[in-house]
């Protein structure tokens, strides 16, 4: 009964000094933001600007970079997640370094894109199935409604039935049929001389602007909102980030 009594005290100690250390593991994001050739968003350094001060309040580390060197296995073991933050084109220039961000992601790396974030790596299939869909073009930048389609998720639960922006409704194809939509572009409210040749009525009159899902063992998350540098300074968008964040590092 002693020896029982032992381990069982043995068994509650280790168990504890685990928590404890698991509580006050360091969680650390890259916050990437590189764009290939083509249109460079102005709202880069607000981004970056809002990403840290959102996860500084949260207690995650962060480090900005637009370097893709920084994408070897060694180097990715470090972060819990990636945000691509305003990147487009082609970020990545070698093989090497988008296998190793593929092994991140099959690790169970999480991963956050904005904005442009679907306009990445258009030649390649498994980014796109990645970030959710494939960017084609977005309307002009105008202000319109957004739909929840889901309050039930830390991005969206604190949003009306009707969420006002100004921004630009992205467009995308090639959606992976595993995202879970939190948000749609209210399309009676979009001035768009070419909407019906794409989105038509293919969705009918809202188009997915967010949402997530779980790809090859990754938590993701993508917004398509955060046009303008001014957005990032807002506190509605911040929570809707900010709830993205916590829900792919499995914090809320």
């Amino acid at each position: 009964m002693r020896k029982l009594i032992i381990i069982l005290l043995s068994f509650i100690t280790t168990f504890s000094l685990y928590a404890e250390v698991n509580k006050n593991k360091e969680i650390r994001i890259l916050i990437y933001t590189k764009n290939g050739k083509g249109y460079v968003h102005k709202n880069i350094p607000a981004s970056i600007k809002a990403l840290e001060e959102i996860c500084a309040m949260e207690n995650i580390k962060t480090d900005a970079s637009e370097d893709p060197a920084i994408f070897t296995d060694n180097n990715l073991k470090k972060y819990d997640a990636i945000i691509f933050s305003n990147t487009n084109n082609d970020v990545f220039d070698t093989e090497e370094q988008k296998k190793a961000f593929q092994k991140f992601i099959r690790n169970g790396g999480g991963f956050i894109g904005i904005h442009s974030a679907n306009a990445v790596e258009r030649q390649w299939p498994w980014y796109w199935a990645l970030v959710g869909g494939k960017f084609i073009r977005h309307a002009p930048h105008q202000k319109f409604d957004v739909i929840v389609t889901d309050k039930n998720h830390p991005s969206t639960e604190f949003l009306s039935e009707k969420w006002h922006v100004e921004d630009e409704c992205y467009y995308s194809n090639h959606l992976n049929p595993d995202i879970h939509i939190l948000l749609s572009a209210d399309l009676t409210t979009i001035e768009d001389k070419d909407k019906s040749i794409y989105p038509g009525d293919v969705f009918g009159n809202y188009f997915p602007l967010c949402w997530s899902h779980q790809f090859e063992g990754s938590h993701q998350w993508f917004t398509a909102l955060g046009h303008d540098a001014h957005t990032y300074d807002n506190p509605t968008f911040r929570k809707h980030l900010r709830g993205g964040i916590l829900w792919v590092l499995d914090l809320k």
